[in-house]
């Protein structure tokens, strides 16, 4: 079975939680770049939630039977792409959840769309010196293993922050405890339920 077929048929187990008081029956899916933090927040902030975590990157590699970095060295980024696509379209189908997204997902214009249509999804925006600090404590990241990894994640900046700018909402990271940052995600949840109209 190739690498395509293994994860349009790898379903995610992730449970239903409760329903989102300011998106009944929605998820919330975290967009941004390496290292700004959506993993590690998300935990947190479905766990205020209670709903389910998934990481969308540890989901793939469950799917593929490998890592991301193998994924890359054996079929390339385009075939990548493409599963992240299909598993990501399945986790938003498996009900209410905290969904962090890898960083090139947001950038599908499908999966906007479909992330439009059963979550809201927060861009949490970092600074390049954050990032730069961040994703050089670890490695297993494909985009920066060759050249400058500071010179990446610039380009990656320009390239995809006009798009994650159409996140429903925007959060600043920064060095602050997780705690403070899921605060300030959980105020502007709380903002967008009042501007709801019933």
């Amino acid at each position: 079975m190739d690498l395509a077929n293994r994860m349009t048929s790898t379903a995610s187990s992730a449970s239903t939680g409760r329903a989102l008081p300011v998106a009944p029956g929605k998820s919330v899916v975290l967009v941004g770049l390496m290292g700004a933090g959506k993993s590690s927040v998300g935990r947190r902030l479905a766990k205020i939630l209670d709903l389910p975590f998934v990481d969308a990157d540890e989901e793939i590699e469950r799917a593929a039977g490998c890592s991301i970095e193998d994924i890359f060295r054996l079929y390339g980024e385009p075939a990548f792409r493409d599963g992240e696509e299909r598993v990501i379209a399945r986790l938003l189908e498996s009900g209410p959840q905290v969904l962090a997204t890898g960083g090139g997902a947001f950038m599908n214009p499908r999966t906007r769309e479909r992330i439009r249509e059963r979550a809201i999804s927060i861009w949490l925006r970092a600074d390049l010196e954050l990032l730069v600090r961040r994703t050089a404590r670890r490695g297993g990241r494909p985009l920066l293993a060759h050249g400058d990894p500071r010179a990446t994640l610039e380009r990656l900046m320009a390239e995809r922050y006009p798009v994650y700018a159409e996140a429903d909402m925007t959060v600043d990271t920064t060095d602050e405890n997780i705690e403070r940052m899921v605060d300030r995600i959980l105020a502007g949840l709380h903002e967008r339920a009042e501007k709801r109209v019933p």
